[in-house]
């Protein structure tokens, strides 16, 4: 048999473990294999393939596997809920300050209260929107407000 039909072999039973696992490392094997019956596609000696095998292999894992451990364990921040209404903009509808007043958030109305509580903000003021506490959004104006 030839020695890079038998390097296919191995190079497909360590693909088909890497669907049992999932590590990534019986991949990186299977690519190495793959180089090492290329190699031996080409009628390089057995040392010549055991050298690209073990080159390819150590290269895998120590430039590949590390960049793409990081892209598989990364996840891009997700908020969602209330989390996701601080920072956006928002429009009083009516006056807010000490006392709640209402804004609307992307569409919807809600329970509003000044962030600083010294500040009142007239209606149709553009606020960001800087916590939630319940159904209250705390607010502040992008810009200072009118002196009183």
């Amino acid at each position: 048999m030839q020695s890079w039909f038998l390097w296919l072999i191995l190079a497909a039973a360590l693909g088909t473990a890497e669907l049992m696992t999932a590590t990534l490392d019986l991949l990186l094997l299977a690519v190495a294999a793959l180089a090492a019956a290329g190699v031996a596609g080409l009628g390089l000696g057995i040392g010549l393939q055991l050298l690209a095998f073990a080159v390819t292999a150590a290269a895998m894992i120590t430039l590949v596997r590390p960049v793409a451990r990081r892209h598989l364990n990364s996840h891009p921040q997700l908020r969602t809920g209330v989390a996701a209404l601080i920072g956006r903009e928002a429009v009083v509808l009516r006056q807010v300050g000490r006392e709640p007043g209402r804004v609307r958030i992307g569409g919807e109305e809600w329970s509003a209260r000044s962030y600083d509580p010294d500040i009142v903000i007239p209606e149709g003021t553009t606020v960001d929107v800087f916590a939630i506490e319940g159904a209250t959004a705390l607010v502040h104006p992008r810009e200072d407000p009118w002196p009183n």
